[in-house]
């Protein structure tokens, strides 16, 4: 595959952010399922990323911001990660607020990554060996389908979406795609390390 420009493959992957918040959107409405005023924050889950072109997306994000304001986000970083792995060594799954939460609010909501985006709502993935991994959503989506026929509650299917994710990570990578080391970092990881390194 011809390797992509960063800046085509950006707007590769916000089309395809786009298409994930529309399927979102759509199972939210059969639900009923809002995030006002929820009594918990999602931003308060451990999640671990996995592409180079998120990662890099996300530090367009944060080389655009005033120098001031990235500093903020690097020190909650740097707290993030030194409780997180206390946490974790304690047998524990780190709980603590997203480094980029203004308020209640992504201060980086354009950027923010897939699984931030994806994350409440029922869905799925079919895995390459043909395994149907199924995710119940948020404790809020597992309200509203409690006592539901498994028939009759909406689910988003997840793998065209990370098949088109992996297209574009190779698109982006090119040559590369299969030498660099994989990537498994939190977002705090992401913003401790600096933009990601792309020589193989």
């Amino acid at each position: 595959m011809k390797r992509l420009t960063s800046q085509a493959a950006f707007r590769k992957l916000e089309k395809l952010y786009a298409d994930m918040v529309a399927e979102y959107d759509a199972v939210c409405a059969v639900l009923g399922h809002t995030c006002k005023d929820c009594s918990q924050n999602c931003c308060t889950s451990y999640f671990q990323h996995h592409t180079y072109i998120e990662w890099a997306f996300l530090w367009e994000g944060l080389n655009a911001l005033p120098q001031d304001k990235r500093a903020v986000y690097e020190e909650r970083a740097k707290a993030y990660v030194k409780k997180g792995k206390a946490m974790l060594a304690d047998g524990k799954i780190p709980d603590s607020m997203c480094p980029l939460n203004d308020d209640g609010l992504c201060g980086m909501y354009r950027h923010r990554l897939m699984i931030c985006r994806m994350h409440g709502v029922p869905n799925f993935l079919v895995r390459p060996d043909g395994r149907r991994t199924v995710f119940s959503g948020c404790w809020l989506s597992q309200e509203l389908t409690r006592g539901k026929d498994p028939k009759d509650i909406p689910y988003v299917d997840r793998t065209p979406l990370y098949r088109r994710l992996v297209a574009l990570e190779q698109g982006f990578l090119g040559t590369r795609f299969r030498t660099l080391p994989k990537v498994d970092l939190n977002l705090a990881e992401m913003i401790l390390a600096g933009p990601p390194q792309l020589r193989a």
